[in-house]
């Protein structure tokens, strides 16, 4: 898979690891690609960070045609960086695409495109203990058609999120 990176001309700074709470802080970049049944997935890009374009008549918000995924992603000792159990993540979000009706991304191209987000915005995993990096792949229908109708056309999305504990008591 080709994957176009386009690097923010602003970056941001990760807080100090006791400000983290869950979900609400982002990192510089984020993952798109599209599907359309004539072209298959294409045009998968790394673009900074920002708000979709999105029709009012889109499938996922009148049909409900969307899944997600949640995984994370830690700082080791050595300063490298790990991935949870990605495949399990992968072939889950394959199997719930296939239960909504959802075009399938291929497991190999979703993983190596958390494997790319990650890599960018790297800087962005904390080390601190109780911290990691969350990864937040989601697949949704864009159809612009209110008629009962399949999932023609679809957007594929990883978004990361520095993260402490999800509960305020750790």
């Amino acid at each position: 898979m080709n994957i176009t990176v386009t690097k923010t001309t602003h970056p941001g700074t990760l807080p100090p690891a006791d400000t983290l709470g869950f979900g609400s802080v982002f990192t510089d970049h984020m993952f798109v690609m599209d599907y359309t049944e004539q072209a298959g997935w294409h045009d998968a890009r790394i673009v900074p960070y920002g708000p979709l374009s999105l029709s009012p008549a889109a499938s996922v918000l009148h049909y409900g045609t969307e899944v997600f995924e949640g995984m994370k992603a830690y700082r080791r000792p050595d300063g490298g960086v790990q991935l949870f159990r990605p495949w399990d993540n992968m072939e889950r979000m394959k199997n719930s695409a296939i239960r909504l009706g959802l075009p399938v991304v291929p497991p190999e191209d979703a993983l190596e495109a958390v494997k790319a987000l990650v890599k960018v915005d790297e800087r962005w995993v904390p080390s601190d203990p109780g911290t990691s990096l969350y990864i937040r792949p989601f697949l949704y229908g864009t159809d612009a058609k209110l008629g009962l109708h399949g999932v023609h056309t679809a957007q594929f999305i990883i978004i990361l999120s520095p993260v402490g504990s999800y509960f305020d008591n750790g």
